[in-house]
């Protein structure tokens, strides 16, 4: 079992600059894909980023790829997803997410955050 608590959404400008994090609980988080989603209003929940468990390999959506960065620290059990120049279609709620499989499909993922909202003005 693995508890995620999402943490450091917020409200900032296009252009800006958030830095989202999530902390797992349990002794195991070096045994999971960790990924970022993401869900807008109206809107189906999507892929953001993942990272493989050693956190060699990263993944990223189209969308962020070159903006946004996913990193892990496996000796403080956190997942971090720092997002850089955002546009006001970046503004969702997200999720950290873990996997047990090697995957950046949102329904193989077993275990899920809260989410937190962020929200990019114009």
């Amino acid at each position: 079992q693995v508890q995620l608590v999402e943490s450091g959404g917020g409200l900032v400008q296009a252009g800006g600059s958030l830095r989202v994090s999530c902390e797992a609980s349990g002794r195991t988080f070096s045994s999971y894909m960790m990924g970022w989603f993401r869900q807008a209003p109206g809107k189906e929940r999507e892929f953001v980023a993942a990272i493989s468990r050693s956190g060699a390999s990263t993944y990223y959506a189209d969308s962020v790829k070159g903006r946004f960065t996913i990193s892990r620290d496996n000796a403080k059990n956190t997942v971090s997803l720092q997002l850089n120049s955002l546009k006001p279609e970046d503004t969702a709620v997200y999720y950290c997410a873990a996997s047990v499989e090697d995957t950046n499909t949102d329904t193989l993922y077993d275990y899920w955050g809260q989410g937190t909202q962020v929200t990019v003005s114009s």
